[in-house]
């Protein structure tokens, strides 16, 4: 395709951007002020001149194609570069402002991102914010973030990633628990006590430890299963029993001395840890709203990229 051909295709790649952050014909025909039946011959010619499929349509909803997800970040780096080109006067001078939507999973919004927000509204008084919490692996196009939080080992490939804080699992009980049903002094003792588990998984109730290379798996049990950390810690309080829970989560109850964190020469493995990394789409031209956000919660955030969790419990036991 030559040079002059691809420009030529810019304003259908310009419209096919606006459907897809739209989510559908119509509502990006009434934005650019056309009929969604232009709107629709436009895509279809950037289709036919790229020879790819890039929108499943159906009566209910659009769905990008594989190579129509590849294409649209493409496309979408276009529109930005342009949206920049035309704002050049107001790059070193326009302050933050808009709305801005974060997805990211519920018990790390509300126990860590949250308390930070109202200080981040009183520093940027133009800015609106929208917290997006849902457990469910959150997408920046599907789900009309402008940036997700994703709790992982590792990044998801083709995005951004800020890294925020480390992620670990701590075992903690109340000390009452405790003074009553002894204190477990290594994995395999945990089988005769009751243990608070997740129970969304059939192998939820298996616990897997390491140390130093070494695995062992118990399988525990117990009177009371919830999926949220901050219903198994209230549970903990209430001296049900032993749970693991995100440090984040039991930190506040640790350094009130509510609760004992438990074999910490060991490490929970769980698919909740690893690092909290902010991401979003790569671009040179990242939005001030966006930009002043990631820098606050790094800033916020940093120090508990390192020591780990459990470093820190074994340093102060």
């Amino acid at each position: 395709m030559s040079n002059h051909r691809y420009i030529k295709l810019m304003p259908d790649m310009a419209v096919f951007v606006r459907v897809v952050e739209t989510g559908s014909f119509s509502a990006a025909a009434l934005e650019l002020g056309m009929t969604p039946s232009a709107v629709s011959r436009q895509v279809s010619r950037l289709e036919q001149a790229l020879a790819v499929r890039l929108l499943e349509r159906t009566t209910r909803k659009l769905r990008l194609s594989e190579s129509g997800s590849e294409t649209f970040l493409r496309c979408q780096d276009m529109v930005n570069a342009a949206r920049a080109a035309t704002e050049v006067a107001d790059k070193f001078v326009a302050l933050p402002r808009g709305l801005l939507r974060v997805g990211m999973p519920k018990a790390f919004g509300k126990s860590v991102v949250a308390p930070l927000i109202p200080g981040f509204l009183a520093k940027y008084p133009q800015i609106d914010m929208q917290l997006i919490l849902n457990d469910r692996q959150l997408n920046l196009i599907n789900d009309d973030a402008d940036l997700v939080i994703h709790i992982t080992q590792h990044p998801t490939e083709g995005l951004a990633a800020r890294p925020l804080m480390s992620v670990e699992q701590v075992l903690c009980a109340t000390p009452a628990y405790l003074a009553r049903h002894g204190t477990p002094r290594q994995p395999q003792d945990l089988c005769g006590h009751s243990c608070l588990s997740l129970g969304e998984n059939p192998g939820d109730a298996d616990w897997r430890f390491l140390r130093k290379g070494e695995a062992t798996i118990v399988k525990v049990s117990g009177r009371y299963v919830v999926n949220h950390s901050e219903a198994r810690l209230a549970g903990v309080l209430q001296h049900l029993g032993i749970a693991c829970l995100p440090y984040f989560t039991a930190r506040s109850a640790l350094e009130q001395g509510l609760v004992k964190a438990l074999l910490t020469d060991w490490e929970f493995v769980s698919a909740y840890q690893g690092t909290a990394y902010i991401q979003y789409l790569p671009t040179r031209y990242l939005a001030p709203k966006m930009r002043v956000f990631i820098d606050y919660l790094v800033q916020h955030l940093e120090a508990d990229l390192k020591p780990s969790a459990r470093q820190r419990l074994t340093a102060n036991p």
